[in-house]
């Protein structure tokens, strides 16, 4: 069991699937601390801390949507696989995406999975909750 908390990123478009993740922490129990943003653009500017994300922390995992506005998903794993500073963040992908060339792309980028969002609330925490599990028990590189 880890020590400290979880910190993760969730770069989400979607306002619903938001709250199901934050649902899903507070279901669960878990030590963690949830940061969200809605576009690829946020995503690299909280990451490289940019702007009104200046005082950033650096997640230890990423839940990461395909499917968003400005800067896509892909986009955004590719930036992050090639910046030595962030490369070992792990990148979960969250998508409605179920096309076998999303999925092959961003195993190729780097992504440490790649699920497709439930169709049901009560889905969706389950999945949640399941890779959440995983990672309070892996060990993560030191910071």
């Amino acid at each position: 069991m880890r020590n400290r908390k979880l910190k993760i990123l969730l770069v989400e478009d979607n306002p619903d699937d938001v709250k199901i993740a934050e649902r899903s922490l507070k279901k669960g129990n878990f030590q963690s601390d949830l940061f969200t943003v809605q576009d690829g653009q946020e995503a690299l500017d909280f990451l490289r801390r940019k702007g009104k994300y200046a005082d950033a922390v650096k997640p230890d995992l990423i839940f990461l949507d395909l499917n968003l506005p400005k800067v896509t998903g892909h986009e955004v794993l590719a930036e992050i696989k090639k910046d030595e500073k962030l490369r070992r963040i792990p990148v979960i992908v969250l998508t409605v995406s179920k096309r076998d060339e999303d999925m092959v792309k961003a195993y190729n980028s780097g992504a440490s999975g790649y699920i497709n969002k439930p169709p049901s609330t009560g889905e969706f925490i389950k999945v949640i909750n399941t890779v959440l599990d995983y990672w309070e028990i892996s060990e993560l590189p030191p910071e």
